[in-house]
C-alpha cells in the first residue's frame, strides 16, 4: 500500500482489477489519478470522451455526466469519482490543446537524469497559442465537472468513502 493511504494506489494489478466488484481497494487520490487504470469504470466512460469541437465536447460532456447519475442512483461512488475525473480530464486536456496546438506542452524529450520526476522535469514551456474553439470545449466540459465536483450526494459519500478506506 501506498504510505498516503488516500494517495492513489499504483501498485495494483489494475489490468486484472475490477473495482466494481472490490470497490475497498479503490482510493480518491488527487485530480484524475487513476483515470486511464480503474475497470470496469475505464471501459464504461472512455468510449464516450471527446472535445475536439464545442459540439462534440457538449455531447460527450452530457454523456459522462449522465453516466455520473447513473452511477449515482446505483450508490456506485467509484463510478462517480470515475465520470468526476473523466469530466476533469476533458478540461484539462482541451484547455491543453487550447494552450498548445499540439498538445505538447514542453519542448523536447525528458533528459534521463529527470525521468520520474513531476512538473517540466527542466525543459522549456512551449509558447502558448490560444485555440478558441479547443478553449470552448474546455468551457463545457469544466462546467459539467462542477455540477459533478460540487454534487451534494457526491460530497458526502467522497467524505464518507475517504473516511472508511482512505
Amino acid at each position: 500500500m501506498p504510505t498516503n493511504d488516500r494517495a492513489f494506489n499504483y501498485d495494483l494489478d489494475y489490468r486484472t482489477l475490477d473495482l466494481r466488484q472490490q470497490p475497498e481497494l479503490y482510493r480518491v487520490g488527487k485530480g484524475e489519478m487513476g483515470v486511464l487504470l480503474v475497470q470496469p469504470y475505464k471501459s464504461e466512460i472512455l468510449p464516450h470522451w471527446r472535445f475536439k469541437t464545442p459540439d462534440i465536447a457538449r455531447a460527450s460532456s452530457e454523456k459522462i455526466y449522465q453516466l455520473f447519475l447513473d452511477y449515482k442512483e446505483k450508490g456506485d461512488f467509484v463510478g462517480m469519482d470515475m465520470a468526476r475525473k473523466f469530466l476533469q480530464m476533458g478540461y484539462t486536456r482541451s484547455r491543453r490543446y487550447a494552450n498548445h496546438k499540439t498538445g505538447q506542452k514542453y519542448d523536447g524529450p525528458v533528459p534521463d537524469d529527470k525521468k520520474g520526476v513531476s512538473g517540466a522535469h527542466g525543459r522549456e514551456q512551449l509558447p502558448r497559442q490560444e485555440d478558441p474553439v479547443k478553449a470552448e470545449s474546455a468551457r463545457i466540459f469544466y462546467a459539467k465537472y462542477l455540477e459533478a465536483r460540487e454534487d451534494p450526494e457526491y460530497k458526502q459519500l467522497k467524505k464518507e468513502w475517504q473516511q472508511q478506506y482512505g
